[in-house]
């Protein structure tokens, strides 16, 4: 789908490729931007730098919460008109504790923003979008949500349900031959700040690329895009491979499973 002459609603589009993303729709020639987040000042601060480019909205929302985005939603409608493009891009990593040393809270958080919020925002956006015959849905999960690491049971449940849920979601849509498409991006960790202190044997991707890259399989319909391309593969290999040598190549040999000993994540 084009992002030219189309208003596009980004989640989380205050900070890392949330806000990048929303750069390159302006400069595409979107026909508005509208910013959801839940930090007010941000909001205020990139509406400012982003005038410039084109016309855009921003909207305190939080998305854990049904109400707070139905009251985002109404104003939205109100204000923007429809929205062509949904991007779910909002989300957070707690911290970097083992799962016994958790807490409800942290587990509620994480679920809610991660999964139930992307899910939240869509259902309300998907009913307006199948009425008119038109609309796309952008998922921006991890490669977290395909290969579990210590440390990270949260975030790789909470983006394992919302993979999930994004590829039912497609498949539901055209088996009702629906013009509405879904895009589930899967990157792997991205220099945005979020992942800060991690120690990859892998490349952490820029986010620049992976920005770009997103908005490139948006416009090409794609249904799932791995960022890198070797992603694609992490579920072949889980298939073939038996566990234990999968477990002493990627967690002993390429230390995956350590990656998180000295996590920090984003200090503000």
């Amino acid at each position: 789908m084009k992002i030219e002459n189309n208003t596009v609603l980004i989640t989380g589009g205050c900070s890392g490729i949330g806000k990048i993303m929303g750069r390159i729709c302006l400069e595409k020639g979107a026909r508005r931007l509208v910013i959801w987040d839940i930090n007010e000042a941000a909001i205020d601060a990139t509406v400012k730098e982003f005038c410039a480019l084109g016309a855009v909205s921003g909207y305190r929302a939080d998305i854990s919460s049904p109400e707070s985005v139905d009251a985002a939603w109404r104003a939205t409608l109100a204000d923007c008109g429809a929205v062509d493009i949904l991007i779910n891009c909002a989300g957070i990593i707690t911290n970097n504790k083992r799962f016994a040393d958790q807490t409800d809270a942290d587990i509620n958080r994480t679920i809610d923003i991660n999964t139930k919020g992307a899910m939240f925002v869509t259902l309300r956006a998907l009913k307006e979008m199948k009425a008119r015959g038109r609309g796309h849905i952008c998922n921006i999960t991890s490669s977290a949500g395909m290969l579990a690491l210590p440390k990270m049971a949260l975030y790789a449940s909470s983006k394992w349900a919302a993979i999930g849920w994004s590829e039912s979601l497609t498949i539901e849509l055209q088996r009702e031959k629906s013009p509405v498409h879904v895009t589930t991006i899967a990157p792997y960790f991205i220099n945005t700040g979020m992942f800060d202190g991690i120690r990859s044997f892998f490349k952490v991707q820029e986010p620049e690329k992976v920005a770009a890259k997103s908005i490139r399989a948006i416009e090409r319909n794609k249904e799932y895009k791995g960022i890198p391309f070797p992603a694609h593969f992490i579920r072949l290999m889980q298939g073939l491979v038996p566990q234990r040598i999968f477990n002493f190549v990627f967690g002993d040999i390429c230390k995956l499973y350590t990656v998180m000993d000295h996590f920090t994540g984003r200090k503000n």
